[in-house]
């Protein structure tokens, strides 16, 4: 074992570390490449079929050539996708915070607020607290 380690120079060691970074990059790129070939709304199938071959017969021109040729629209594609899932997290985020407890949580921190400056009363707080609790004064 310790035979192998000392005839394997850094150099070498350095070299294919950098040539499966590479090949995991270029993998990466070709994900990206089919992710958005299928995600396109503006190419009929039988032209996403001929990229799909193309890229598979021919991997490194066909990714490359995919990349020249729609790289505006590639990232527009991309900016669209993240504001529509922005857009749907955003709603999502208000739904949750205008239903539920935290509606209830609010008031009753503002009639403390109100509370503590002197602006109410305990009965008034109290008044209050029971409304956005829902219970009912007596």
């Amino acid at each position: 074992m310790a035979l192998v380690a000392s005839s394997y120079p850094f150099l070498n060691i350095f070299w294919t570390i950098l040539i499966f970074m590479a090949w995991v990059v270029w993998i990466w790129i070709a994900i990206t490449v089919f992710i958005d070939l299928f995600r396109r709304r503006d190419m009929s199938g039988w032209f996403k079929a001929f990229w799909v071959i193309f890229v598979i017969v021919l991997p490194f021109l066909g990714v490359l050539v995919y990349l020249i040729a729609y790289h505006d629209s590639m990232a527009e594609r991309s900016e669209n996708q993240a504001q529509a899932q922005q857009k749907q997290f955003d709603d999502y985020v208000r739904q949750a915070a205008s239903s539920g407890g935290a509606g209830a949580a609010a008031e009753i921190e503002k009639a403390k607020k109100l509370l503590d400056d002197g602006t109410i009363t305990q009965a008034e707080f109290d008044a209050l607290k029971a409304k956005a609790l829902g219970q009912q004064t007596a």
